[in-house]
């Protein structure tokens, strides 16, 4: 079968498209053959080599999420799995790929109405919006800023805080284009990279959500309320500085909070059920889906070109 790998950490250049064999499912594991694969910041940042000390080493296979139809199963999997069409997560190794195996207990049902791409473009982003906003202790009528709102978490949290009763939405784009689209989703506000902009953006926020982190980070805790709460899920524009700590001390009688999420941390049933219920909301059109390209999979290294150019709105997904 085709796979990706990283042949040399570092630009997109240095994936490569290469045969494997046809993976067996472990016990507990189903296989599957893929229709649609999400191309997601993570994938970005282990293949510039930044995640490096976590044990990544040349020819890793990209590839976290996955959806397709269950050809076989592992020993102690109840065969009524094959023939199912189901999304997958697959760790952070395997999902580009023809074929593919992941844990029967990170698998999922797809809904009818509800296609391959638009279930990678979901299942992964929307659970970290989710359990973002309530790690932040969202509350209905507090302020939000959204930083990063492009990307498939963005446009899922943004979603997510206008419905559930949000005073403001406000988001950081690059483009007035991009802002529009965001505003169709839910967004309030626009605001730039940096945080400037947005007519009668509210001064401070009560929440911030983070996709990007960076050595912009600082800048946007000086915009977080009187106990107003930061959660970092991404640090798709590098690493903090080192001393961005310095910032809430300095703010030390506003109470402020900083936190990192990451959906490893919540119980797989947990993010299963979330993830089932949204999935049943996109299938009925009550919550979108933003696929910016699809392409072919030989094509991961254009793809990834895109993301590092930062000219990707939604998630790119790639085909077999």
């Amino acid at each position: 079968m085709k796979a990706v790998v990283i042949r040399t950490f570092g630009d997109p250049e240095g994936l490569e498209v290469i045969d494997m064999p046809v993976p067996v499912p472990a016990p507990g594991q189903v296989r599957i053959v893929t229709e649609a694969i999400g191309v997601g910041g993570v994938d970005a940042v282990i293949r510039r080599g930044e995640l490096a000390a976590y044990g990544f080493r040349a020819g890793h296979l990209l590839g976290s999420e996955i959806a397709g139809s269950v050809t076989a199963v592992g020993e102690g999997v109840d065969a009524s799995w094959i023939g199912q069409r189901v999304w997958a997560f697959t760790g952070l190794s395997g999902g580009y790929a023809e074929q593919a195996v992941a844990s029967v207990d990170d698998v999922l049902p797809l809904p009818h109405g509800l296609t391959g791409t638009d279930a990678v473009a979901l299942g992964g982003s929307g659970v970290v919006a989710h359990f973002a906003l309530e790690r932040a202790r969202f509350a209905p009528g507090e302020t939000v800023l959204v930083r990063g709102a492009a990307g498939s978490i963005g446009i899922t949290a943004v979603q997510l805080a206008a419905r559930n009763g949000a005073g403001a939405v406000a988001v950081t784009t690059s483009s007035a284009e991009r802002g529009a689209r965001l505003k169709e989703l839910g967004a309030t506000h626009v605001l730039n990279r940096s945080g400037e902009g947005g007519q009668d953006a509210p001064a401070g926020f009560d929440v911030v959500i983070d996709v990007v982190g960076g050595p912009q980070l600082p800048l946007f805790l000086d915009r977080l309320n009187s106990n107003g709460r930061y959660v970092a899920v991404g640090v798709v524009g590098g690493q903090p500085p080192a001393d961005f700590g310095m910032r809430l001390m300095d703010a030390f009688r506003r109470s402020l909070s900083f936190a990192t999420f990451s959906s490893d941390t919540v119980p797989g049933p947990d993010r299963q059920a979330v993830r089932s219920s949204q999935f049943a909301d996109a299938a009925l059109g009550d919550l979108r889906t933003v696929v910016h390209e699809v392409l072919a999979l030989d094509q991961a290294a254009p793809a990834h070109r895109k993301m590092d150019a930062g000219e990707v709105f939604g998630r790119v997904v790639l085909v077999p």
